[in-house]
């Protein structure tokens, strides 16, 4: 299942990755159930839905890709149950409704090279068994910090950061510093936090932006920028960086979108960032769906078209 967003003469489209569940004091770290679970539902264990829903942008004529989704085809069983893997990534299928082949895609932007962002830049070929590059046509942009963790990760990131994502894949990497413009309408920054080479991708059309703020913004009810993941490995840089980015989409009319949030893929708030004005809910039905205890969830002005 495919689904997009027509931003001007770019159009945006979330592949259908693999659907994870994650524990809640994972990404809510310090914050107790008794707060988040009234702005997100969880399941009896108390874990909440991920998805991992690569973004397609296709702008002038080229396919870019935001992050590669978890390669769920290399996953042992007991990699599988300890990510909570509820459904396979079927980003290629995506592609193939679309019209396109993993060969289509120019440029693959990494916001980060965690696993679940990461493990679908590479596949196991199915005549050799071999892994190879899933995207052989594409330039794959990162930071450089991230590509330099990636390479020697440290005893926190090594379970993460794994050699079958980057290995195949490294001559194909290209890295900047703190920005960098590929196109006067495609940006990636630098924000840190998460990892320490995350990157926060800006898209401009006309005066409009939109902007990915990858996992320093996990999904809606994180918009308070105290409440950061306990995988987030620098989270008082994960803090500023929220708080700079979402204060400037805020002031100036952004909509945000989401790789992970399962109920929504885009969203605009007023200025005072308390109200949503505008939003794109999530085509796929979360497996674990909102009740009445969800009380505290951000009110809306417009209701879905």
């Amino acid at each position: 299942m495919t689904y997009s967003y027509l931003f001007h003469d770019m159009t945006l489209t979330w592949l259908d990755g693999a659907d994870t569940t994650t524990d809640a004091g994972t990404l809510f770290g310090p914050v107790p159930k008794a707060v988040w679970s009234r702005y997100y539902p969880s399941n009896e264990v108390n874990q909440l839905v991920e998805l991992t829903d690569s973004i397609l942008i296709q702008h002038d004529g080229k396919n870019y890709l935001i992050d590669a989704s978890l390669g769920t085809e290399k996953l042992d069983a007991k990699q599988r149950r300890n990510l909570g893997v509820l459904k396979d990534n079927h980003m290629l299928d995506s592609l193939a409704e679309l019209g396109l082949s993993e060969e289509d895609i120019d440029v693959v932007m990494m916001t980060h090279m965690h696993n679940d962002h990461a493990g679908g830049l590479t596949r196991l070929d199915p005549t050799s068994g071999e892994i190879i590059s899933t995207f052989p046509n594409a330039v794959i942009y990162m930071t450089v910090i991230e590509w330099d963790e990636v390479r020697h990760p440290n005893a926190r990131t090594r379970g993460t950061y794994l050699k079958e994502n980057w290995e195949t894949i490294q001559n194909q990497v290209v890295t900047f510093e703190e920005s960098l413009e590929l196109t006067p309408h495609i940006r990636m920054h630098h924000t840190g936090g998460h990892s320490r080479g995350h990157a926060a991708i800006k898209l401009t059309q006309n005066n409009d932006v939109m902007l990915h703020l990858g996992d320093i913004f996990l999904n809606l009810a994180q918009k308070n920028p105290l409440w950061v993941s306990a995988n987030d490995d620098y989270p008082m840089d994960s803090i500023a960086a929220k708080s700079k980015w979402l204060n400037e989409a805020f002031n100036n009319g952004y909509k945000l979108f989401f790789y992970h949030d399962p109920h929504y893929a885009v969203v605009q708030f007023d200025e005072k960032g308390e109200t949503i004005v505008d939003y794109m809910e999530r085509a796929k039905t979360s497996p674990i769906p909102w009740t009445d205890k969800q009380d505290r969830r951000i009110p809306f002005q417009k209701t879905s078209e």
